[in-house]
């Protein structure tokens, strides 16, 4: 019944939440840097509104908006380089993941100018100058980096997918507002979605997981596994009561996931997302099957409740996340794998979270069985 717990970022959420409470970005300073990607925070609306909320506020801004899927360390390391020359007080992050996660990244190369771009994983928080306050805006529904400190970078020299996850990465003010996830298309829903999923069951499932985590995680659950089943069942994006439960459900299984972590399937996942192009959320569900399958002989008090939640069996839950990820056109060779898994020799800290613990010999067994044909 014991916990620790810091949750240190204030979430406003509502329809209109961020033009409603414009004013509050007055408190953060009069010049800052919106962080996003290429369309998604201008056609969701997302960027407009910001827009709106900082000439409310008399709030000087500059918009970065090269940050792409799997976002690199040299695009956040420039762009926090503007954000020191132009004299930004915070930063603010509009989009998906991608974006949310960079972010995080430029909040801290901007206070640290002697870092070059790889000098953000050698350092912990307390080696260096504090990150900029982050304000983010959130436009899918999958990834839960609003509330989280977690920011995912890629060398863009080695392909590599590494984490930064310290506390000043937590954001400082979330507006969370899920009529921008509207103008999110079908693949991306699915995607985002089935990531919010691995957040919630990798995380429920931890051996870190206590009291606090496992109620937020079982209500989100219940919420992406019911878009998750309409997703599968018609092939054709939800409406706008399903969406903002979407929406809300990765937030939650978001609050799980700062607090618990990921296990195998994330790291897993990053191969295929490295080398083979599969969306982030896929890829983490590429090896759901065997992680449910593992819970289920490890933790089966919890796999039940799970299961009760969702009002399914394991059977059906494997079939669903297997078909909506959907990467039967994968064929690796053994040597391939084999030399893919070299990077396990150093066991990740998800290995360790994962009910019954997890190895390198068992990741290369998982993706022989998979996708050597």
């Amino acid at each position: 019944m014991d916990f620790d717990i810091k949750i240190p970022v204030r979430v406003i959420s509502g329809k209109d939440c961020l033009k409603n409470n414009a004013l509050m970005l007055k408190t953060f300073g009069s010049k800052c840097i919106i962080v996003t990607g290429g369309k998604s925070a201008l056609l969701s609306g997302a960027l407009d509104d910001i827009k709106f909320a900082l000439k409310q506020c008399d709030i000087k801004y500059e918009i970065y908006d090269k940050i792409g899927p799997n976002p690199r360390i040299d695009h956040c390391h420039e762009a926090g380089e503007i954000a020191r020359k132009f004299g930004a007080d915070f930063i603010v992050g509009i989009g998906g993941g991608s974006p949310l996660d960079a972010a995080k990244a430029v909040a801290v190369y901007a206070t640290n100018p002697s870092f070059s771009a790889e000098e953000i994983f050698n350092f912990g928080e307390h080696e260096r100058n504090k990150a900029l306050p982050l304000v983010l805006v959130g436009t899918t529904a999958g990834t839960g980096s609003e509330v989280g400190r977690v920011s995912v970078l890629t060398n863009p020299d080695t392909g590599r997918k590494r984490s930064i996850a310290p506390d000043d990465c937590f954001p400082t003010l979330t507006f969370a507002d899920s009529k921008y996830t509207c103008s999110v298309p079908y693949s991306v829903t699915v995607s985002t979605a089935l990531d919010a999923m691995a957040h919630v069951i990798e995380g429920y499932m931890s051996i870190k997981c206590g009291d606090i985590p496992t109620m937020f995680g079982e209500k989100a659950i219940a919420f992406i596994w019911e878009g998750l089943k309409y997703l599968h069942e018609t092939k054709e994006n939800p409406d706008e009561e399903l969406r903002t439960k979407l929406y809300y459900g990765s937030l939650y299984a978001g609050i799980t996931l700062a607090y618990c972590g990921t296990a195998f399937p994330h790291p897993l996942g990053y191969i295929l997302t490295e080398n083979y192009g599969v969306p982030h959320g896929k890829a983490c569900t590429v090896f759901m099957g065997d992680f449910i399958d593992k819970a289920a002989k490890h933790c089966p008090e919890k796999t039940a409740r799970v299961l009760e939640i969702m009002s399914t069996d394991i059977d059906t839950y494997k079939k669903v996340i297997d078909e909506l990820t959907d990467v039967k056109d994968i064929s690796m060779t053994k040597e391939e794998i084999e030399n893919y898994c070299s990077r396990y020799d150093t066991v990740p800290a998800n290995f360790t979270f994962t009910p019954g613990g997890y190895t390198k010999e068992e990741a290369i067994s998982a993706f022989i069985k998979k996708f050597c044909k």
